[in-house]
């Protein structure tokens, strides 16, 4: 039986999805490596293999809970995703995707580029970057059929980073805590004016984690206007309210 099968029933049970042992095998190897470069460099808090198997990779899976289109998307983005999370995760599961991963730490997105690396991922872009510079990029503004975050900001902020990537019918989702519905409410204006429509929250369980978790799921109906975003700081210092 493979070291993570428990963790694949949980993934079975919980998202719907059955991992097969190639990717049991990728996913062990994640585990591996960012145990060890979390001893000398810090990219997450969680520094044990059940926090991470349940609240990095589970977690990131539940992605595939919201994805309710018939096809994987073919270009996706993860904005602030520090050692990977989601985006390097469903890039196992989607292996046709093309992913860009946006970290602005320099150490976490040299840990993205040696894991790309080290799983063989094939059409991987890391970008040290700011979400505000790449949502004005006209190689990304517009591009993506799905963009993500994972407690990188307070919703009116993140659709800001979020909605000026993906084109007009691509979606916007947001992994959210608690405050989820409140934070969502507080967004709308912004939701509205950078061409999204809220869609759906999903509350997420996940096995002895006692914190609520959600995903916000934004649709992109109408092109975001060019002044956003706005420049570096501007999203978090002033919000759209």
């Amino acid at each position: 039986m493979h070291e993570l099968q428990p963790f694949a029933d949980s993934v079975r049970t919980i998202v719907g999805y059955e991992l097969s042992q190639e990717q049991l095998r990728a996913l062990k190897i994640y585990e591996d490596e960012l145990l060890a470069w979390n001893q000398n460099i810090s990219l997450t808090a969680i520094r044990d293999p059940e926090g991470v198997r349940t609240k990095h990779f589970l977690d990131s899976l539940t992605i595939l809970r919201a994805w309710d289109r018939q096809t994987p998307p073919e270009r996706m983005i993860d904005v602030g995703t520090g050692a990977g999370f989601p985006g390097l995760v469903l890039k196992l599961v989607w292996p046709k995707a093309q992913l860009t991963l946006v970290e602005s730490v320099h150490k976490k997105a040299d840990f993205c580029r040696y894991m790309a690396e080290r799983l063989n991922l094939e059409g991987v872009i890391i970008l040290p970057e700011r979400a505000e510079e790449v949502g004005r990029d006209p190689a990304h503004r517009h591009s993506y059929d799905l963009a993500v975050a994972r407690a990188v900001a307070r919703m009116p902020i993140l659709m800001e980073y979020l909605l000026p990537l993906v084109h007009r019918n691509g979606i916007v989702m947001a992994m959210k805590g608690e405050a989820a519905p409140a934070e969502t409410h507080e967004a709308h204006t912004a939701i509205n004016l950078l061409g999204g429509k809220l869609h759906k929250l999903i509350n997420i369980q996940l096995p002895g984690v006692v914190e609520e978790r959600y995903i916000v799921v934004i649709h992109k109906v109408a092109r975001t206007p060019e002044e956003y975003p706005r420049r570096v700081g501007m999203p978090a210092k002033n919000p759209i309210e």
